[in-house]
């Protein structure tokens, strides 16, 4: 892959992350909780993706994004532990949403956790700013 295609696919990828991210207010409007939380936990996927794309990480899944991004990002420092641990909570609750009986997520949850995706996807446009 060239540096170009690698660019393009970092910029398609936080431009999704925000795209998604604009979803969830419509989901909210509807009560629709899980569906809430599945687009934020792939806004906060795709630009994790887009970061370990930017830094020639290669990764096959969702666990080994979240993996690499711990391995790379929040051990070494450039993303803070709470981060790391936010990204693994809401991949752990977009799972059991999607693919558990009877979990229903609510407003409450949803609410506590959008502005920590906020700050994750912006924690990550700054390091790909650098």
């Amino acid at each position: 892959m060239t540096d170009e295609e690698r660019n393009a696919i970092v910029r398609y990828r936080m431009e999704n992350a925000r795209r998604t991210l604009n979803e969830i207010a419509d989901h909210c409007e509807r009560g629709y909780w899980n569906t809430a939380i599945n687009r934020m936990y792939y806004a906060c996927f795709y630009a994790a993706s887009a970061l370990l794309v930017a830094n020639k990480i290669v990764v096959k899944s969702h666990e080994g994004v979240r993996q690499m991004l711990g391995k790379h990002f929040v051990l070494t420092g450039q993303l803070s532990v709470g981060m790391g641990k936010f990204y693994t909570l809401i991949f752990n609750k977009r799972s059991s949403g999607d693919y558990e009986d009877f979990i229903n997520h609510n407003q409450k949850t949803v609410d506590e956790l959008y502005p920590y995706a906020l700050t994750f996807i912006n924690s990550i446009d700054e390091l790909l700013k650098k």
